[in-house]
Parts: structure tokens; C-alpha cells; sequence
């Protein structure tokens, strides 16, 4: 039952988001529900329900907006109604033609699953894919449901994002408008893996992704493939389990996506028909791509999204939100926002969905879809100031680069000559976060704000702080952290980590019970970059002993004023577990299958011509 209470709080957190739905009747009084199996190019049929305004004539014309998921469409009936439909409540007393789909392979839709399913060429009727499967559907609906208006428009949050985004790609004459929301963009870099290195907090997943039906299902058939759940403390079973070919071969050796990411250690093939960057070109209709800061699971995908499109396709109105939210948190209003321990403004997700979402999806799909909404390019909230800021390009063109070297524990604004050291023992690694029930859950969330304070002082963290800034500092646009290292192995992973850390006598507007804000080290952002990949994704290659190299770690990027009277911190090491597997720092040409007689100590140098790269807004 644990395991279960776990998968339902995963899917309702990223798929349902119904706001208070308990006595709501709205749904059943003004909607008729239909479910069809729309037929695919290929013969497929999908399973789809549609939300039908009773209301609807030839003189009162709806537009679609149609969410594609892999999370099921219950309730199925169709006397079961949703309590909740579509993305916000504005949208849904607007009334729309809302229609949902069971993709290929899932629940009660024909067809076998694959995990981002790969962009094909389509030179044929066989040749399927996310994209043709959403032309398909739209072309079906337009021609099907009376009195639409011809238009249609998609959304989706996470992986329902991804097929929001793979569907932008299908350019069928009646989309007009797309919003994916947390949307994977590149499996190489979101989700389960960060640079290639896999992401253990995900281990709880893999059920969901990993086990096909064998029939149509209305209610989930992986349940009794999840591990145990034997203590609050988390950290134990990730302890107990041991490297990560030993909780594979324990309870994944029958998942056939685990198997997959056993398989491929490295950026071969598989991953490259899993990077969704590529296909995003000739984009001519509205996207509104949408993430936020603190998103653990998908905070590249939006980003490079948007910034893709924004370079190969001129002719799209392109637009992006992010604000100071976890995944999927713009879709629940949660009165004072709060992120961990940091509050953040109240009514924030309101403000989202009704200045931004509704008026996206209201202009496109109920009004002129060829003129511009008039939304801002960038909508970005600054997690520093706590502020919303608009912006005409993004990043922002006002900015400079300033470079912070590491040296001596302070970073300075010019190269040094001296070498910090620390020591890096696999078999006690550094610790990912110190809230300890939070490794039972699904996604790890709380640890992208989370206080750093307990890593200070560590003999395997390296720690470099500015002195009391003396004014505001913006962080707006793109990080990177150039490393120059060398170590008494042959491999190794880098951890770079960007803090703000709190005045000593820091007393917040809105406080959380029991934490102490006082020279609180918040978590600005943050990444892991396995050195093997150093000059290749697709052919790593060892470090060589005690030798200088250089590893470049790009940081996801940050909307953040570090304010005046606090300081900026960096920290540097080479374990983040159990966030992360543990790198064996032993080089193994698949380092998936390392076993603990693998792991290797080793003393580590950064030298003080490294540095971290932030554009700062001017």
C-alpha cells in the first residue's frame, strides 16, 4: 500500500492537478463526455476522451485543447466524469472542447510503449511517432466533432510536456497553439540522467516506465513491481541496496527501461533518437513553453526548448514562463508559495494561470490566432528579489559575463596560482540532502532550494564564498563552471553547486516553523558532470593520474539577485548521493555495471585558474 500512496501522489502531482474538485459538479452540469478509439495512420486506435460543451451549436462554436498522456485518462465511462478539465479553473468556466488521449502502448490505447519515442521519417504509413500520432488525432477531430471552430491547442505537464512538444513537430493546419509544461527534451539530460550520469532518485520510477500491459487496462498494472518500503529513513535502503548493478539486478532485471539505461552509459544512438532539440525547427504557430526554477525532473526542457525554437523558427510567437516552482507547481494554487523552506509571494500560481495561460490559450484558440497575444518573450521570476520581471529577449541582452574564481575558500576576480584539495571516498559520499523521508518518494523536489549548511566543513567539499556584497547582484541567463582538476584517479565526477547565503540575522516576511533562516545557505542551482565526458558524450575516455585537465560543467540557468548584505557561495565536490550513483572513481568503460570492489579513494585538486562563468544582468 506504501508503494502504491507513492505512484498516486506521483501521477496526481504532474497529471491531475485538480483544485479543490471534492463537490465540484461543473464538469457533469455543462459538459457531455464521449469516448472514441481514434484510429492512427498505421491502424493503431487510441483511446480518447472527450469533454463535449453542452451549449455547443452551429452559432457557438468550440475550439479543442487536447492533453496526450501516458498517466491514463480516468475516470472511464462515459457516465464517469472528470471533476476538473483542463490545464487552470479560468479555462475551464471559459469552456473548451477538452479532449484527452491514452497514448500508444498505455491504459486502454492499442499499441506497445517505448520511452520518448523517437522521431522517425515518415515516408511511410508505417512510420509512427508522437508527432503523426497528434496529427491524427487533431484531423480526426476536426472532421469529427461537430460545431468546432477549427482550431485546436495542446498542453501538457512533464511527460504529457514531452508529447505536447513532439506534437509541435506535426504542424497540422488546425494547431494554433501549444504549451509544453516541464516537457522533456533530451533524455540525455533530463530526468533520469544529468550529463549522462543516472539519477538514483529516480530508482522508485521505473515501474511506471519499465513494465508494458498485456491487455487494455483501466487502473495501473505495475503496482507489484515497486521496491519495499521498509523505514522513514530513506537513505538506509539506498545504503543497503549498493551500487546501482545491484539494485538493478535485485529488482529491475525484468524492466526493460532500466535495462535500456544499463545498456547504453554512454550518448549512442539510443539517446540520440531521444533528443527531441533537433526536429523543433520551421515552428509557425503560438508556444508558450513553461518551467520552473526549481524543477528537479525537467528544468533543461523548457529552457532548451524555447531556445531552440527561438533559433530555427522565426515565424513562431514564441514565449517562455518560468517561476519559482517545483514540477508542476504552477498548476496548484497554494495560497502562500512556498518552496522547501523559502517562501516566494502569495497567489503565484494564480497569477500564472490567469495573466499568462488563459490569455495564451483564449486569444489563439477564441480570437485572432494570427495576431500576436501580446505576451512578454520572457516571463521570468527572479528567485533572489522574489519579483516577476518581463523581458523582450531571453536570456537578456543586458547582461555581462564575469568570471568568480576559486581560490584560497573566497572567489576572486582573477585567475590565482593556488590549488585547493579535498578527498573523495565512494564508500561515504556526500550527502544529497539531509531530509530523509524524502529518498522514499518518487522525484526528489526539495533539494533544488534546499540549506547546504551540512556540507560546509566536509573533507570531500570544497567551499569558496564571496565577502558581504556590498549591492544587488542578478544572476539572469546561462551558468558555466569551467574546472580545471587533477586526481589521483582515472575518473571522477564534478558537482558544482551555487548558493546565496543568508545574512546571520536574516528574519523572513513568511517563516516555516523551526528553521532557522540565519545564515541559511539556499541552493541556487546546480549540476553534475561526469569528468569521462570531457570532450565526448559519445566516446569517454579516463582522466590520467595527477594530470591537469579540464572539466566544463554548464549549470542550468538562474533568474536570482543575490541582495546586498548576503553572499554568493559555490561548492564543489564529487558525490551527491543518493541523488546521483556514486561515480566508482575507478574508470569502467560501462560504468552502470561497477560493483563496490570498484570504488576508489582519491585526493582531488582544483586549481585556482577555474572559475564559474554567470551572465549578470547590467
Amino acid at each position: 500500500m506504501k508503494q502504491l500512496f507513492f505512484f498516486v501522489s506521483f501521477i496526481f502531482s504532474i497529471c491531475v492537478f485538480a483544485q479543490n474538485p471534492a463537490d465540484n459538479t461543473f464538469v457533469k452540469d455543462n459538459f457531455i463526455k464521449n469516448e472514441v478509439y481514434i484510429p492512427m495512420r498505421d491502424g493503431v486506435k487510441l483511446f480518447t476522451a472527450i469533454y463535449i460543451p453542452k451549449d455547443i451549436s452551429k452559432t457557438k462554436k468550440y475550439p479543442f485543447l487536447v492533453q496526450r498522456t501516458c498517466y491514463s485518462v480516468a475516470p472511464y465511462g462515459e457516465n464517469e466524469y472528470k471533476t476538473f478539465l483542463g490545464p487552470n479553473k479560468f479555462l475551464m468556466n471559459e469552456k473548451y472542447i477538452f479532449v484527452y488521449q491514452d497514448v500508444r502502448g498505455r491504459y486502454m490505447s492499442e499499441g506497445t510503449f517505448t520511452n520518448m519515442t523517437p522521431q522517425v521519417a515518415h515516408t511511410s504509413k508505417k512510420n509512427v511517432d508522437e508527432s503523426t500520432d497528434t496529427y491524427d488525432t487533431i484531423d480526426w477531430l476536426v472532421k469529427n466533432i461537430q460545431n468546432n471552430n477549427g482550431k485546436a491547442g495542446q498542453y501538457g505537464t512533464s511527460y504529457p510536456g514531452f508529447y505536447t512538444a513532439a506534437g509541435i513537430i506535426s504542424q497540422h493546419p488546425a494547431m494554433v497553439a501549444s504549451s509544453p509544461q516541464a516537457p522533456i527534451s533530451n533524455f540525455w539530460n533530463d530526468d533520469f540522467l544529468h550529463n549522462g550520469r543516472f539519477m538514483l532518485g529516480y530508482f522508485r520510477t521505473f515501474p511506471v516506465f519499465g513494465v508494458q500491459k498485456t491487455k487494455p487496462e483501466q487502473k495501473a498494472w505495475y503496482n507489484d513491481s515497486f521496491p519495499p518500503v521498509k523505514s522513514e529513513d530513506g537513505l538506509k535502503f539506498y545504503r543497503d541496496m549498493g551500487a546501482l548493478k545491484d539494485g538493478y539486478d535485485t529488482y529491475y532485471k525484468n524492466n526493460f527501461f532500466m535495462t535500456d539505461i544499463m545498456e547504453h552509459p554512454n550518448y549512442d544512438q539510443y539517446w540520440k533518437e531521444r533528443n527531441l532539440l533537433p526536429h523543433l525547427k520551421g515552428v509557425k504557430h503560438a508556444v508558450m513553453t513553461v518551467g520552473g526554477w526549481f524543477d528537479a525532473e525537467d528544468l533543461s526542457g523548457p529552457l532548451n526548448i524555447y531556445k531552440t525554437i527561438e533559433k530555427t523558427s522565426p515565424k513562431a510567437k514564441n514565449t517562455i514562463v518560468m517561476g519559482p516552482f517545483s514540477h508542476g507547481g504552477w498548476a496548484r494554487e497554494s495560497g502562500k508559495h512556498f518552496h522547501n523552506d523559502i517562501y516566494f509571494g502569495d497567489s503565484i500560481a494564480t497569477y500564472y494561470q490567469k495573466n499568462l495561460e488563459t490569455r495564451f490559450f483564449h486569444h489563439y484558440l477564441k480570437e485572432n490566432s494570427k495576431t500576436d497575444a501580446g505576451l512578454p518573450e520572457a516571463v521570468m521570476y527572479d528567485t533572489g528579489s522574489k519579483e516577476w520581471r518581463e523581458f523582450d529577449h531571453y536570456p537578456p541582452k543586458n547582461v555581462q559575463k564575469i568570471q568568480f574564481y576559486l581560490a584560497d575558500k573566497t572567489l576572486k576576480t582573477s585567475p590565482q596560482s593556488t590549488v585547493s584539495e579535498y578527498y573523495s571516498d565512494p564508500e561515504n559520499p556526500v550527502p544529497s540532502s539531509q531530509n530523509l523521508r524524502d529518498f522514499n518518494g518518487f522525484t526528489p523536489r526539495n533539494y533544488m532550494s534546499e540549506d547546504q549548511r551540512f556540507a560546509v566543513g566536509r573533507p570531500d567539499v570544497l567551499t569558496f564564498t564571496t565577502d558581504v556584497l556590498t549591492e544587488d547582484l542578478t544572476f539572469g541567463g546561462e551558468i558555466l563552471a569551467k574546472l580545471n582538476i587533477a586526481t589521483t584517479s582515472d575518473d571522477a565526477d564534478f558537482v558544482v553547486k551555487l548558493i546565496d547565503v543568508y545574512p546571520e540575522d536574516f528574519k523572513p516576511k513568511e517563516k516555516k516553523e523551526g528553521v532557522i533562516y540565519g545564515n541559511y545557505h539556499q541552493m541556487v542551482r546546480s549540476e553534475i558532470m561526469p569528468a569521462r565526458f570531457r570532450n565526448s558524450y559519445e566516446k569517454p575516455e579516463p582522466l590520467n593520474p595527477n594530470q591537469k585537465a579540464t572539466v566544463t560543467v554548464k549549470l542550468q540557468d538562474v533568474m536570482h539577485t543575490f541582495q546586498k548584505g548576503h553572499k554568493i557561495q559555490i561548492q564543489i565536490a564529487s558525490t551527491w548521493f543518493p541523488l546521483f550513483t556514486v561515480n566508482p572513481q575507478k574508470y569502467i568503460p560501462n560504468v552502470n555495471l561497477a560493483t563496490k570492489n570498484d570504488y576508489t579513494k582519491a585526493f582531488i585538486k582544483v586549481f585556482g585558474d577555474s572559475y564559474l562563468e554567470a551572465e549578470v544582468l547590467k
